[in-house]
């Protein structure tokens, strides 16, 4: 059974540099710094434009690569992105199939993007499956402050 979950974050910079940011266009490091909280080693291949596949990549603790497999739904930028989680990466294998990816298959994970006066806010609304939600309460909230810190650095 999912549940949706929806987190916020008001960042003092504009829409631009946050969803830059938020995405690594410019420099994937920014991606994988605020999402190094659900995973270390956090990494995506692939392109963010919409219909495109997108790997969302880590480590596990035996060095394998694994993650989500999914698909860019839309990409508004500056203003909406949607992923859609389509299948499992496990030991460099997609899974597309079975029960793993049942609880995943076609959930979504969408980011609003509104500016007003020079602030951002962005509302993240996700699926996540009973035993996951806890996990993603106590791990997102901290993961947007880690991207308001990156954003509002001087540059």
């Amino acid at each position: 059974m999912k549940k949706k979950l929806q987190f916020q974050v008001s960042i003092n910079a504009p829409v631009g540099r946050v969803y830059d940011a938020m995405l690594g266009l410019s420099d994937k490091s920014t991606y994988e710094q605020w999402t190094a909280l659900f995973n270390p080693t956090s990494t995506y291949e692939g392109s963010w434009d919409k219909g495109n596949k997108m790997l969302f990549l880590g480590v596990d603790d035996q060095g394998e690569k694994g993650g989500m497999v999914s698909q860019i739904a839309e990409n508004i930028p500056n203003q909406f992105v949607s992923i859609q989680h389509v299948g499992l990466l496990q030991a460099g294998k997609e899974i597309m199939e079975g029960p793993d990816v049942e609880q995943w298959a076609n959930g979504f994970e969408n980011y609003t993007f509104t500016e007003a006066d020079g602030r951002t806010t962005i509302m993240v609304e996700l699926d996540a499956t009973e035993d996951f939600s806890a996990y993603m309460n106590e791990t997102y909230p901290g993961a947007l402050e880690k991207l308001k810190a990156i954003c509002e650095q001087p540059s």
